[in-house]
């Protein structure tokens, strides 16, 4: 953060009788990186309070009170080393490195299929052991969708306009991608990352009837996937009457207590630990419902904060991204933008199934659900935005990006 003097003109008379006002010039988006750190505080406190009694469970009864507070605070720490690394790379190296980090991310989606190496927890085999945590691929394969798209388009500007050389190939790479992820299986991640792809996609300048036409395919592609699996349609008809006795105790089960828990935290909340719900009647909890555990506790109060606080953060990330294609900086807007989508729309989601508002699906709440990877992801991309409005900083201060 640098300070430069603001010599204030006609006043030159007054140099040795008054101080120069100092201006102080921030070197990145501050209150971006604030309310980032307070979303992680406030999802440590969250987790920690609706985690607190799972040792009283007879399945996690070897586990200490504090188990998963302690986890998730080395998460955080893990999590800002990483984003202060990321934070020191170049936008150009990021770019260099798209195209490889996609077939990584692409590696590591086969590798949690193999027998014995994937990790599989309540039937999903989603995670790769790494000893002192589980890395998840998928999150990892967000951040990658995000760089190898918005580099794509950069290659790909002259032809944007042509749907089999410019649409087609990228859609067969989020295909590959889908299948993968459904094989694990894992539709919410697949949701996100086919959203962000479209609107890179989109925000590039693809053809805006191509974009509905590839938007209608995704949304026949999905409703196929729903109508051909029984367990899916099954969380439709309870995501459609939770209360119905068919479901309340089986696919309606977590929707209907987050409903009660929400209910019961009124307008102010019952108050930080006095939730009811947390103790053995919400499932998952900690990860998917933390929402519902901060309904309860602070009230429809914290719920509109939390709301405000992510429809700040993805307007803002928006902006930078905005910002930097205005500098021609085409493929640092892109990834900003892709980054503000992902957040948003995975925010939305997850806020949306919380409420009742949209079907049951497994994606947590960005920043602030337990979990080691889903965190270190966010907070790397995030780190990455705040590298680009630096660059855009420096820029328009008539310095180099890089």
């Amino acid at each position: 953060m640098a300070a430069v003097l603001r010599w204030l003109p006609g006043q030159k008379h007054r140099q040795a009788s008054r101080p120069l006002a100092a201006v102080r010039v921030h070197a990145f988006d501050q209150p971006l990186l604030w309310i980032m750190v307070a979303l992680l505080a406030w999802g440590l406190v969250m987790v920690y309070s609706a985690s607190v009694a799972m040792p009283d469970n007879p399945k996690f009864a070897r586990y200490a009170h504090t188990y998963f507070l302690s986890r998730h605070a080395l998460f955080l720490v893990i999590s800002f080393v990483a984003g202060l690394l990321a934070f020191q790379v170049p936008v150009a190296t990021w770019e260099k490195c798209a195209p490889w980090l996609f077939v990584l991310a692409l590696l590591l989606l086969v590798t949690v299929l193999v027998p014995h190496v994937g990790k599989g927890v309540n039937g999903a085999k989603r995670w790769v052991g790494l000893g002192f945590m589980s890395f998840q691929p998928s999150e990892l394969a967000k951040f990658a969708t995000v760089l190898y798209a918005a580099d794509y388009m950069v290659r790909k500007m002259d032809v944007k306009e042509r749907f089999f050389r410019a649409v087609l190939p990228m859609a067969m790479a989020v295909a590959v991608v889908g299948v993968l992820l459904l094989a694990e299986p894992d539709m919410g991640a697949f949701m996100v990352i086919a959203v962000i792809a479209m609107g890179i996609l989109f925000l590039g300048g693809v053809n805006a009837r191509m974009f509905f036409l590839i938007a209608a395919v995704m949304l026949v592609a999905f409703g196929l996937m729903i109508a051909l699996s029984d367990w899916r349609r099954e969380r439709i008809f309870a995501y459609l009457d939770p209360w119905d006795e068919k479901h309340t105790l089986g696919k309606g089960y977590q929707l209907s207590h987050s409903l009660i828990a929400i209910g019961r935290g009124e307008i102010w909340g019952v108050g930080l630990g006095g939730s009811v719900e947390k103790l053995h009647w919400l499932p998952e909890a900690h990860t998917d419902f933390l929402l519902a555990v901060i309904g309860e506790e602070f009230g429809l109060v914290g719920v509109l904060t939390v709301i405000a606080l992510f429809l700040w953060m993805a307007r803002r990330i928006m902006h930078i991204g905005r910002q930097a294609i205005a500098l021609d900086r085409v493929f640092a807007g892109l990834v900003a933008q892709g980054v503000g989508i992902w957040v948003g729309f995975q925010a939305f989601i997850n806020m949306g199934v919380n409420l009742g508002a949209l079907p049951t699906k497994g994606l947590t709440l960005p920043l602030m659900s337990y979990g080691g990877s889903a965190v270190l992801m966010n907070v790397v991309a995030i780190a990455v935005v705040l590298r680009i409005d630096y660059e855009n900083r420096m820029l328009m201060r008539g310095g180099r990006s890089a």
